[in-house]
């Protein structure tokens, strides 16, 4: 009956458009948006035909020692989605008492040369100690691990083949449009390829996944054991590699996410010709732009990345870049916000002199800049200071000490300063290297407490302006207030020296 009533609806809608033509003595216009196919694409069976035998089963095996009869794992650790949702290609796994156990996993791929290299993603292969490829007619080979990329989660695979292999070419990812046809191909049991259909839903999202995520979104099923494989575009191009599902079954809801090949193909060439990867590195510590920073230092609106720090021997620590500034572009290419600028710089070679643009103290400059290897600089100084788009959002803790705190404390902005002497630098432990005003106490309801200050911390810089004494901080509190500033720019550094900026509200 419902149906009925819509059909009869839409007839009713047509003779009335019908009408309205002859009335008007002409034919009957139809906007360019109401031009759509309702029945969406035409069959994709050719295509898919002549792309399923480059798609693989992945099977891997992986022995587990265990005292008692534990579960079979289900997310590998240190996975980069870990926490964020539960691994859809996993198999079952047996158990054989106290021996131990014998954890198997399906997951697929794709062939990117037909020498024999095969596309998946980390998680399919992590920690496995033995891996088989099973092809789409029934044949099986053996696989090498050639490298993995846990950034990105993605692994290449090698295989020795007695024929050339049937290989998919990478299409170019930053050409889809949300709304484009897709197709998503899976070999997730070793039965054969598993096709679906769907749209391109978002582009550019962030799950959390890692430093440089910027996830296609689709609505093509990914369902269990279709990790790893090749996220078509209509051309028979792979635009993307399906690693991610948000689902509360494991399987698919239609929220898929796939990584972009701009991201992809140039890892993957990397582990091919290398074994491993080479970033760009730039060598700072960056956080995003509020809409209070960009107040606070004049910008228009908010945008970029706000340079927090400056990593000691790297390729910026010759004063090209200072902490404060602003990057907005970066090698030709925009820096709308934060987390633009780590996935810019890593698909940049080693080596390569590129411009940077960037404001300081409201001008706008541009400064040239050699990239350094993010890897090097990862063994030189430790990953979490190195990656930029980590952000410094580490918060000073004042240490648990029986002494008591520095006396003759000024408040301001609901915190007790005093000047960094040797006292209080004892007293809550602050490196030598930290130069500032430290902050002694903050008031439980106060503004400074709201931006996460804690006693220990050191006030470096108010309004991009070195400070040294708990009077020059008044006194340029004073001025902002002066000048009706509705927040202070401040520089903090915690007890260790990391940096970070924040803004604390002027009451």
């Amino acid at each position: 009956m419902a149906l009925k009533m819509r059909s009869s609806v839409a007839h009713a809608v047509l003779a009335l458009a019908v009408s309205f033509s002859l009335v008007a003595g002409g034919p009957l216009a139809v906007p360019a948006a109401a031009q759509v196919q309702p029945n969406g694409p035409e069959s994709v069976a050719d295509l898919a035909e002549s792309l399923l035998d480059a798609v693989v089963n992945i099977s891997t095996s992986q022995n587990v020692k265990s005292d008692d009869k534990a579960p079979v794992p289900q997310v590998p650790e240190g996975s980069p989605f870990q926490d964020f949702f539960d691994e859809f290609f996993k198999g079952e796994g047996g158990e054989e008492g106290n021996q131990g156990q014998t954890v198997n996993s399906l997951g697929s791929g794709f062939v990117i040369d037909p020498s024999g290299f095969i596309a998946t993603n980390n998680h399919v292969i992590e920690g496995a100690d033995d891996i088989e490829v099973n092809f789409a007619n029934g044949s099986k080979l053996k696989a090498k691990l050639v490298g993995t990329d846990p950034k990105t989660d993605l692994a290449l695979l090698k295989v020795e083949p007695k024929a050339p292999l049937k290989a998919v070419p990478f299409g170019d990812s930053r050409t889809m449009r949300i709304g484009d046809w897709v197709m998503a191909i899976g070999n997730p049991f070793g039965l054969g390829g598993s096709v679906t259909v769907g749209i391109i839903s978002a582009r550019g999202r962030n799950i959390n996944a890692g430093p440089y995520d910027n996830f296609i979104q689709t609505d093509a099923a990914i369902n269990r054991g279709n990790s790893g494989g090749p996220l078509f575009n209509m051309k028979g191009e792979v635009i993307g590699i399906n690693t991610a599902i948000i689902s509360p079954s494991g399987g698919s809801i239609g929220i898929g996410f796939s990584v972009p090949t701009e991201l992809a193909q140039n890892i993957f060439l990397q582990l091919r010709d290398f074994g491993e990867t080479r970033r760009g590195w730039l060598g700072v510590r960056i956080q995003p732009v509020t809409d209070d920073i960009a107040e606070s230092i004049g910008m228009s609106e908010a945008k970029g990345a706000l340079v927090a720090g400056i990593i000691k021997g790297g390729p910026v620590d010759n004063g090209s870049i200072m902490t404060g500034d602003v990057i907005i572009r970066f090698d030709g290419k925009d820096v709308d916000e934060m987390r633009d600028l780590p996935r810019v710089v890593a698909e940049s070679p080693v080596g390569k002199a590129v411009d940077v643009v960037l404001l300081r103290d409201g001008k706008e400059m541009t400064v040239k800049v050699t990239l350094g290897r993010l890897e090097d600089g990862e063994k030189q100084a430790g990953e979490d200071e190195v990656t930029e788009g980590e952000g410094t959002t580490e918060e000073g803790m004042a240490p648990e000490t029986g002494e008591a705190q520095p006396s003759k404390a000024d408040t301001v902005l609901g915190m007790g300063i005093s000047d960094l002497g040797e006292e209080a630098r004892k007293t809550f432990e602050i490196v030598e290297s930290v130069k500032g005003v430290v902050i002694t106490e903050v008031a439980p309801d106060s503004a400074a407490a709201e931006r996460g200050i804690v006693p220990g911390d050191v006030i470096v810089e108010i309004g991009q302006e070195a400070v040294t004494t708990a009077e020059e901080v008044k006194t340029r509190i004073a001025k902002l207030k002066s000048e009706d500033r509705r927040n202070a720019l401040m520089m903090i550094a915690n007890r260790t020296g990391a940096l970070r900026y924040i803004t604390v509200r002027i009451d």
